[in-house]
């Protein structure tokens, strides 16, 4: 039985970035990226590619990944929520085969992921004895509690709060709580709370703090990035075993 399975979700196309799971980043697709991630772990017994789209599927099976069903178009929507597809493999995975202990969901919009990080990410989740699951997050370099929204009079107001006072912002960082930018590297989650409950994280999730991670939306996010990499050419030798 396959305990520990890396599930990959790439659905097709994009708004913001047309076909950005499968858009080059430094010679590798996003979609290659995750999966060179996942198959260097030391700890993921399979990994997992669900998607709506059967390019995106055969690209998957070429790159070293597995593919063994196409995720149903109703919950590969913009507004599908998450649940949707860990279900869906996750019934899929019972009927063909049997489920897994825990499920490593990796996000093919941040690339530059080091695989032992994700080894020790599944490590301080089994070492917990209370967590619902894990979620990576990094540190942000403002305060949360130092941002603003504006309110329906067209006026700031804090966020959160919803007061237009807005003095209280101008406090100094040091003196704000720290937050913390949920950030796509590593969530881990346990198919015995989703089928308990229906939920993925619940109401104890372990934060697993990582570098200052990269996310992908935009046309500029993949100039960033690739700005990165060229300071950074290591990673590409970690994940692609290639000269940088």
């Amino acid at each position: 039985m396959s305990e520990i399975i890396a599930l990959i979700p790439a659905r097709g196309g994009s708004k913001g970035v047309p076909n950005k799971n499968i858009r080059p980043l430094a010679g590798h697709s996003l979609l290659e990226w995750s999966i060179a991630a996942c198959l260097k772990s030391k700890r993921i017994d399979r990994t997992i590619v669900t998607t709506d789209s059967e390019e995106y599927r055969q690209l998957a099976l070429s790159l070293g990944a597995e593919a063994p069903f196409l995720r149903p178009a109703e919950i590969s929507q913009d507004r599908s929520q998450d649940i949707e597809f860990v279900l869906h493999a996750l019934d899929w995975l019972k009927e063909h085969d049997s489920e897994p202990r825990l499920i490593v969901q990796i996000r093919p919009t941040t690339p530059m992921r080091d695989p032992a990080l994700i080894d020790a990410a599944i490590a301080a989740f089994e070492a917990s004895s209370t967590a619902t699951s894990l979620r990576s997050v990094h540190e942000m370099s403002e305060s949360a509690y130092k941002t603003f929204e504006i309110n329906q009079d067209g006026i700031l107001a804090c966020v959160g709060t919803g007061s237009t006072a807005l003095d209280a912002a101008n406090r100094a960082r040091q003196a704000c709580p720290t937050t913390y930018f949920p950030n796509g590297y590593v969530d881990v989650l346990s198919t015995d709370f989703i089928r308990r409950t229906g939920l993925m994280n619940g109401d104890h999730v372990l934060p697993f703090l990582t570098p200052v991670s990269l996310e992908v939306d935009s046309e500029d996010d993949f100039r960033h990035i690739e700005y990165r990499v060229s300071q950074e050419p290591e990673i590409l030798d970690l994940l692609f075993d290639e000269a940088p």
